[in-house]
Order: C-alpha cells, then structure tokens, then sequence
C-alpha cells in the first residue's frame, strides 16, 4: 500500500509540469529538439516564432529543475520549427501541490502526534522561439 501511495505522489508531482506558447509569426516544420540553440543574447539575424512559458515538475528548487524547464522550452520550440530559443529569464513560482510527512503514536492513557510540512516549489522558464538565420 506504501508504494502505491508513493507511486501515486510521484504521478501527481510530475503532472505539475507545463508548457505554453503564444504564436508570433509563423511556425515552420518540425526539426528535432536536439538542434534547438539555447541563447541568452539574440543572434544576429532571426525571426520570431513564438514567445515561450514553461514549468518544471514540482520539486525543492533545485538547479535540476531549471534544466528542466529551460529542456521543457526547447523541445516546444522544436515542435514549432524554431532552431533557438532566446532565454528571457528563469524564477521560482509556489507549487501548487505541498509535501507533508506525519507520525504519532497513542499510548494506553494519551496520544503524541508530530508533523512537518516541506515547502514545494516549480522551475518557471520564458523564452522567445526564433528561427536563426544568423548567428
């Protein structure tokens, strides 16, 4: 019962996770996410696909999350046809999903409880999807 109940967690967690787009021109054909250029200062010469939104899965705020997020807006961009990605910035966004562990024990004539609550938090990734013409 224990591991369904941490399988089940593990689920939920994962499913936090999201991208989102909003077109800005037009989209090309898909290319894989592996060819997708990370900048954080613009090529030369590009033309804007998209303006890219995405979270990782909810977690402790770790730099694992970021890579995440930052993998999350290259393989959207991907799917547009953009070979970049202009990274406009990386935050910590509250998770909508908070981790607590419990125990206690009742004794014969009274009862102890502990609890911890463990703060949760998501990776938040924006970017602009560009098709680069020149570096």
């Amino acid at each position: 019962m224990r591991r369904v109940l941490i399988a089940l967690l593990v689920l939920a967690l994962a499913a936090c996770a999201s991208t989102h787009h909003v077109m800005l021109g037009q989209p090309r054909p898909a290319v894989d996410a592996a060819q997708v250029k990370v900048y954080q200062v613009p090529p030369k010469k590009y033309e804007e696909i998209a303006r890219l939104d995405a979270k990782s899965g909810v977690g402790f705020g770790t730099q694992g999350q970021i890579n995440s997020a930052i993998d999350r807006l290259a393989r959207e961009a991907a799917k547009l046809g953009a070979n970049g990605v202009i990274l406009l910035g990386v935050d910590q966004t509250d998770s909508p999903v908070s981790l607590g562990v419990g125990g206690g024990s009742y004794g014969r004539h009274g009862g102890a409880s502990v609890g911890l609550g463990i703060p949760t938090a998501q990776q938040r990734a924006e970017g602009i999807a560009i098709y680069v013409i020149e570096e």
